[in-house]
């Protein structure tokens, strides 16, 4: 994912490039590959896909930088070559094991919708004083380090990262109380309060674990 941002991914090409990743190792045996070379293929691929193309050479530096902080950078050299045709070969075997089924749903487009209402229904002073928009965008990006997208549907992690951004700054959608349905049920009539609690609890043990490796 950092790779990507240095790279300058957009937001959705970074998460397709995060969704093939955590998908081919949900298909295959994760000893078998080499992670990293992975993440670069799929960081190659999910450019091709989101029509934000990438050259070999930028993702091999960019990557190279990133893991290895002190290093010089590559010499176009025979290593630096056969990394290249690597990344070009382990593409097809990601295309080949996804069934080049290689095109997701994102909640991006739910999220955006969703604090475009939020905002319509809340005092104007509360929503420009809190930096709601700016945290809920950050967790979406969090969600990425993990396979919970490929679990959950799109519109429901959307609505729970929105729960989530309300319940840390204790804020609360005007009337919701008194109406006969609470705001996230407006958005999704299939999501339940335990999916809710389910996607947050996946989130907050994410953090975990990068507190962990850090």
């Amino acid at each position: 994912m950092e790779a990507g941002i240095k790279l300058g991914m957009h937001s959705v090409p970074v998460a397709t490039a995060c969704t093939i990743y955590h998908k081919f190792f949900c298909e295959t045996n994760p000893d078998v590959y080499d992670p990293y070379l992975v993440a670069m293929s799929s960081v190659y691929l999910a450019g091709k896909v989101e029509e934000q193309h990438l050259r070999t050479r930028d993702i091999i530096n960019v990557s190279h930088r990133y893991f290895n902080p002190h290093s010089e950078p590559l010499e176009l050299d025979s290593k630096f070559w056969e990394l290249r045709d690597s990344i070009v070969q382990c593409e097809l075997v990601i295309l080949r094991l996804l069934n080049f089924h290689v095109c997701f749903q994102h909640p991006h487009k739910y999220l955006l919708h969703y604090l475009v209402s939020l905002k319509n229904w809340m005092n104007r002073h509360v929503w420009e004083r809190t930096p709601l928009t700016v945290t809920a965008w950050a967790l979406l990006r969090d969600v990425y380090h993990s396979n919970l997208c490929l679990r959950y549907q799109p519109q429901h992690i959307a609505i729970a990262i929105l729960y989530v951004t309300l319940q840390c700054f204790g804020v609360e959608v005007p009337g919701d109380a008194e109406a006969e349905k609470r705001w996230w049920q407006v958005f999704s009539e299939d999501i339940t309060m335990p999916i809710i609690l389910g996607i947050m609890s996946e989130l907050i043990q994410t953090y975990g674990l990068d507190s962990d490796v850090s």
